[in-house]
């Protein structure tokens, strides 16, 4: 498989930060790489999927869209057949569904990763949040999201960003590893080397990187 110059710095990174993480919290079943799908910014989130490398992993957040079952059995088979994890956002009945690797769920929602985790065990059980206080009691997931690193659009984009001090800080800190999200792309991506993240996220920056 070709990458693109940018595909292949995004995934250097994240495979590197990945391998750093692994002498703490070895899990060869976490992604070091993960796309996060969006209705409005990714519509076609399928042909992003058929890029990513085996290890990478995309998490489907259809946020109540009617055709969200179709989205995620065609990316379950895309993703079955490039060797990469998908994770359902929030919707543990549509993972079960479809097969799907997990579970990521919402800040929110939190709360709910100690059943899943109990009714799932080998599931992954991923969750965002958006500060330190909130990572240091996100103990029981398989891994936290935390952003926005750098300044962020979509979501994102209304929160300050705790910039790469205030981020190695909070996953120094943490009990579960560590993505980081937020404004990172192929540009600044090998900043975060020693941040201790255990790998990547991201929306626009994979799927222009790896939508071939």
């Amino acid at each position: 498989m070709i990458l693109s110059a940018d595909a292949e710095t995004l995934w250097g990174a994240a495979t590197g930060l990945a391998r750093a993480a692994a002498g703490v919290s070895r899990d060869p079943g976490r992604p070091a790489l993960l796309f996060f799908t969006d209705p409005v910014r990714t519509p076609q989130p399928w042909l992003t999927a058929a890029g990513l490398p085996p290890g990478a992993g995309v998490v489907y957040r259809a946020f109540g869209a009617a055709d969200a079952r179709t989205v995620a059995e065609r990316l379950r088979r895309v993703t079955a057949e490039r060797g990469v994890r998908l994770l359902i956002g929030l919707d543990a009945d549509l993972a079960e569904a479809v097969g799907a690797d997990g579970v990521h769920l919402p800040e929110r929602a939190l709360e709910r990763a100690a059943a899943l985790r109990r009714r799932h065990p080998h599931w992954q059980v991923t969750g965002a949040v958006h500060s330190a206080a909130a990572l240091a009691g996100a103990g029981v997931l398989s891994a936290a999201v935390l952003s926005p690193v750098f300044a962020a659009g979509g979501a994102s984009g209304s929160r300050p960003a705790l910039g790469l001090v205030a981020f190695t800080a909070a996953v120094r800190a943490a009990l579960v590893p560590v993505y980081a999200l937020g404004g990172i792309g192929a540009a600044n991506a090998d900043t975060l080397k020693g941040s201790g993240a255990c790998g990547l996220a991201g929306v626009a920056a994979i799927q222009s990187a790896f939508n071939g």
